[in-house]
């Protein structure tokens, strides 16, 4: 393993995942319970990755945009338990990063297909800011886009492929960040799809009214 910082608090963690495979099953069983979906943009318009949740709460549209919430959306039970592969994976990453006693309480899994991407945006909602953010990659690699905190500074393209972790938090915890669009190929785990956690921890309070655009 390989640790490759690109900011303060803010580092690449090389083939981290031991067991990809694992990983993969794991996402498996949780969209059997809790389906992947395709969130609504505020304009309406559906977006091209899909996504699901596990753990205490889950990321959903609300009527003022998007938010957390305790409750599936779509099922109309509570999102499915993180398995504790996906726990002991981002506790281990945190503190490699230098992060101690950190435990998510919600894992976003999103699933990418060739040409979606993420736009740069901060994570900020809902979760305390001192938390770091735990990001993992499996499948097709994808180009990370890591920046300031609209400060100018110019983003920074990080290539990432199956199994490493990103871990930004501190004085990074705020930066911009997204995914420029998918590439075509095939991967022996994934085939066209590229999958990424995201872990965060210190909830602050789940969203109180759900909206209905879940595409």
């Amino acid at each position: 393993m390989d640790k490759e910082v690109i900011g303060p608090g803010a580092c690449v963690l090389r083939g981290f995942v031991d067991d990809p495979a694992e990983m993969v099953r794991a996402i498996a069983d949780i969209a059997a319970s809790a389906p992947f979906r395709h969130l609504s943009t505020p304009s309406g318009a559906p977006m091209r990755i899909a996504m699901t949740n596990c753990g205490r709460v889950g990321w959903v549209n609300v009527r003022s945009g998007y938010g957390y919430a305790e409750v599936d959306p779509l099922t109309g039970h509570s999102w499915p338990s993180m398995p504790a592969i996906f726990t002991r994976l981002a506790t281990h990453a945190a503190a490699e990063a230098g992060f101690a006693d950190y435990t998510p309480d919600v894992c976003l899994i999103n699933r990418y297909t060739v040409g979606s991407s993420l736009h740069m945006h901060k994570d900020r909602n809902g979760f305390l800011k001192d938390m770091p953010v735990v990001s993992v990659s499996l499948g097709l690699p994808a180009t990370f886009r890591f920046g300031g905190q609209g400060n100018g500074e110019p983003p920074r393209s990080i290539p990432l492929v199956n199994g490493d972790v990103v871990v930004w938090g501190g004085p990074s915890r705020m930066n911009y960040h997204g995914v420029l669009p998918l590439e075509a190929g095939v991967h022996p785990l994934t085939g066209n799809t590229r999958f990424n956690l995201t872990f965060r921890a210190g909830v602050v309070k789940p969203a109180p009214r759900l909206g209905s655009k879940t595409g």
